[in-house]
């Protein structure tokens, strides 16, 4: 039950998300279908949060001098993302959402997609219905390599 919980605070964590926590449970052995539920159910937990109120808090605290460079930071990686998602995708915006959000690479995921939702006002419910697809196909790619990844040292032993 601990690894679980631990499954489910790294997926909550900003930039690690299930990126991390899929690799953590894969490699100490925990079951994988109740440990993608766990991992999804972290990270999804802080999406409405960020889409209602991420945006309020970062502008109210990008002024504060002991948070105001982080928060400003966040502030411009939300509208960095959301522009560029906008750019891309025209009118596949939301489907653009899904491949951001699906993507594991450093600085996509639940939290920045979300928060670029946000700042783009787009919808909610299909937001969140999106980037939960995003989220099964990151834990597709990440399944993928960290069974590949431990499956090798296994290998090797």
């Amino acid at each position: 039950m601990k690894k679980y919980l631990i499954v489910f605070l790294i997926s909550m964590v900003p930039l690690i998300e299930l990126r991390g926590a899929i690799p953590y449970a894969v490699g100490f052995g925990l079951p994988i279908v109740p440990s993608i539920i766990v991992a999804m159910l972290g990270n999804m937990l802080p999406v409405p949060f960020i889409f209602f109120f991420a945006r309020k808090v970062l502008e109210w605290g990008k002024d504060k001098k002991v948070i105001g460079g982080f928060f400003t930071w966040c502030l411009q990686k939300g509208e960095k993302g959301g522009t560029k998602l906008e750019e891309k995708a025209g009118r596949g915006l939301y489907w653009a959402l899904l491949l951001f959000v699906g993507i594991p690479l450093p600085g996509t995921g639940a939290w920045t997609g979300t928060l670029a939702a946000s700042f783009l006002n787009m919808d909610f419910k299909k937001s969140v219905i999106y980037v939960m697809g995003g989220l099964l196909l990151a834990t597709a790619i990440m399944l993928a390599a960290s069974l590949g990844v431990f499956g090798a040292i296994n290998l090797m032993k």
